[in-house]
């Protein structure tokens, strides 16, 4: 039965289920809660597949909504039963209460950033000059007083003083894209609808950006995104007259991208079948005529490699690239002789991973991670090291902004436990200045990091790193929190949270995991996690639980999981895999249902990294075999679950999370709490405002800590 066959039914069913369902949401203890049931199959290559739990996938539905608000009643029953949640939201509010700053870019001869004084529930953006004398540019909190809009600059034009904007509502994915005026600080009138997963680059009197159709009413946060195309808006016009500039075959389903280059003819046309690997295409640009329809030429086909233009010298375009070169090098290409024979190596690969290469004034400036930390070195603009800038210590950058007409590059540095400072370094002068440093509300003293390695079940070496109080007892009972991701090349690096700090000053352990399919060390590295090597992650986080309980730092009793998206299928398979290694497991925003996720928004887009239940039997197998919700079994003692989810994700859509909190409630055996939380006015994760960064984080503090012996 499908979702549309459901909405269709006979009144008089539906108002039975309706009757049925009431009675069985009314139930507020975590045994008795049961989801009702309709029967419903699917085929994949003549294999019958139950989903009784479809009809919570359209989560526009009044039953679903009545679903959800029972659940989170339940889920607070519970929470509000823990004696000292209200203390740890406390105590982070008191660690959130600093001044900060973000990453700055800049603006002209001006530094632009977003500050929050401490409690703000959007930070504002502001604007500085070089003696550090600020105004407020745009407060988000004036748009919007609950704090649901987020505002991102997203490119600035240096000619006409104005800055694309996206908009975002509520945490969706879906964009408005609006045009501000830096010394007017105020909006123009041009606004575009329907953008997503879009880049913005100016040429003369408009911009190049990426948009989906309108979607049906009702259905904008569930309804699959397809046909992106490539527009030009030139300022002053409607998005109705907006110039199409690419769009792809009737068949495809991809993403498309455009870069201008700086100073330069050339425009890069980038088209991805997902998150991994794309094709690079070129064409020059008549400067008359820049909106003629100049046919696109291929630079490196396939979707197999990664190619991404850095700029160009001269004819030739920089290119960072993983060909041949699974931690990156930078080659220079010409288009007219694109031959791998013709090639240049200007920074040629290394043991240790290029993140990133940018221009800043005739120089090249690159980005490396070496064991998962990061480096900035200083080439020429022919690939001959000149200098390593020195950092505060071990950590993450973050390089904002650089230019290729400008000598001044801005970066930011942090770890585990220092939060963000930010620095500018002139390419030339070899000047370094701290622009703007934190004044902390704790003792970073008391805390200390180290970086270990363990091996996985395959005999694979795997780096972590682990946070806690310095002189901690190693004795076997140490609640511990492990993080994962594992996926999509992401790596994850030493950055500050103050949410961490108030776990750790609970005696409580950190670990996060630098696990296969992350990017940490390089594109084998990824691939070893991806596909039919999906496994070897579940199998690297395992390892790592085991790691911790071998070295005496917790045990099963006082071990906790935790991911977010990718993440959170992480922490689903692991706790289905391994139920009796974790004492708590908190699965956010999951892809929880692997043989359906292709199915929504733009769930075709993690293809490349999982596969598709519909692309052979083999990789249909193999989904399943790992799928979260396809293998929990009746009877078995799970870990305290926390499901978390938001009711605006459209990237990893709720039914994932509903559908396998509702498996979940009736199969494990009840001995352990089995509780979902569904987020309002949420999406993914990004914008969310700081006090609901605070209520959902002390919440998984208080649920994590009291389902691992600490009860005070």
């Amino acid at each position: 039965m499908s979702i549309n066959s459901i909405e269709k039914m006979n009144h008089l069913v539906w108002l039975l289920f309706f009757s049925i369902f009431t009675l069985s949401c009314s139930r507020t203890t975590m045994n008795e809660f049961q989801t009702n049931k309709i029967s419903h199959v699917d085929q994949y290559f003549g294999h019958e597949v139950r989903d009784d739990y479809q009809w919570l996938e359209d989560d526009y539905a009044p039953e679903v909504k009545s679903w959800v608000a029972s659940q989170n009643k339940l889920t607070d029953d519970y929470l509000s039963q823990i004696p000292y949640r209200q203390k740890i939201k406390d105590r982070l509010t008191e660690l959130y209460n600093y001044e900060r700053k973000s990453s700055f870019s800049k603006v002209g001869d001006k530094y632009i950033y977003l500050k929050n004084n401490g409690l703000q529930k959007q930070s504002i953006w502001m604007i500085a000059d070089k003696n550090g004398k600020e105004e407020i540019l745009l407060d988000p909190n004036q748009l919007d007083s609950l704090g649901r809009t987020t505002v991102n600059f997203i490119k600035y034009n240096q000619q006409k003083h104005l800055y694309a904007v996206g908009i975002n509502y509520a945490g969706s994915d879906w964009m408005t894209v609006k045009v501000f005026d830096i010394e007017k600080k105020e909006f123009l009138e041009d606004e575009l609808k329907w953008v997503k997963f879009t880049s913005i680059d100016w040429l003369h009197d408009g911009f190049y950006y990426s948009r989906y159709h309108q979607p049906p009413k009702d259905k904008e946060l569930l309804s699959l995104n397809k046909d992106q195309q490539i527009y030009f808006h030139k300022l002053g016009t409607s998005q109705q007259e907006d110039i199409l500039i690419y769009k792809g075959a009737e068949d495809e389903q991809l993403y498309y991208t455009l870069q201008q280059l700086k100073n330069s003819p050339y425009q890069i046309l980038y088209r991805q079948e997902g998150t991994d690997g794309f094709e690079t295409l070129y064409r020059k640009v008549d400067e008359k005529n820049y909106l003629s329809e100049g046919e696109f030429i291929p630079l490196f086909k396939g979707f197999s490699s990664k190619n991404a233009v850095v700029g160009n010298r001269g004819d030739e375009l920089l290119i960072l690239s993983d060909i041949d070169a699974p931690n990156y090098r930078l080659i220079a290409v010409n288009p007219q002789s694109p031959e791998k024979a013709n090639w240049e190596i200007v920074i040629p690969e290394t043991a240790y991973l290029l993140e990133g290469v940018s221009m800043a004034g005739d120089k090249l400036v690159a980005q490396y991670l070496k064991n998962a930390q990061s480096e900035l070195l200083v080439y020429d603009i022919d690939g001959h090291l000149e200098k390593a800038l020195e950092l505060p210590g071990l950590g993450t950058v973050s390089l904002q902004y650089a230019d290729k007409d400008d000598n001044e590059i801005l970066y930011s540095f942090s770890s585990f436990v220092q939060p963000g400072e930010n620095f500018s370094y002139n390419v030339q002068s070899e000047e370094t200045k701290s622009l703007s440093k934190v004044k902390l509300n704790f003792d970073s003293n008391l805390f200390e990091s180290k970086q270990v390695w363990y091996s996985s079940k395959d005999g694979t070496k795997v780096s972590m790193f682990i946070i806690h109080k310095k002189g901690i007892q190693l004795n076997g009972e140490n609640p511990t929190y492990l993080y994962g991701y594992g996926g999509f090349n992401i790596n994850l690096t030493p950055n500050f949270s103050p949410s961490y700090i108030a776990l750790l000053e609970q005696g409580a352990v950190v670990a996060i995991a630098n696990l296969r399919g992350g990017g940490e060390y390089g594109e084998q590295w990824h691939k070893a996690g991806m596909l039919f090597n999906k496994q070897n992650v579940f199998d690297d986080f395992i390892a790592a639980g085991e790691y911790l309980i071998k070295s005496n730092y917790t045990d099963a009793q006082h071990l906790g999981i935790a991911g977010g998206s990718n993440g959170g299928l992480l922490v689903g398979a692991c706790m289905t895999q391994r139920p009796d290694l974790f004492a708590v497991a908190i699965p956010s925003v999951g892809v929880l249902d692997m043989l359906k996720y292709q199915k929504f928004t733009v769930g075709w887009g993690w293809i490349p990294e999982y596969g598709s239940s519909e692309q052979s039997e083999k990789m249909f197998q193999y989904l399943l075999a790992y799928s979260p919700l396809h293998n929990l079994k009746k009877g078995v003692k799970y870990p305290a679950t926390l499901v978390r989810t938001a009711d605006h994700d459209d990237r990893v859509v709720p039914a994932h999370s509903f559908k396998f909190a509702s498996r979940l409630q009736e199969l494990a055996d009840k001995s352990q709490p089995s509780l979902i939380q569904i987020f309002t006015d949420t999406g993914h994760g990004a914008g969310k405002s700081v006090d609901k960064i605070i209520n959902e984080t002390g919440d998984a503090w208080s649920f994590f800590l009291w389902n691992t012996g600490v009860k005070k």
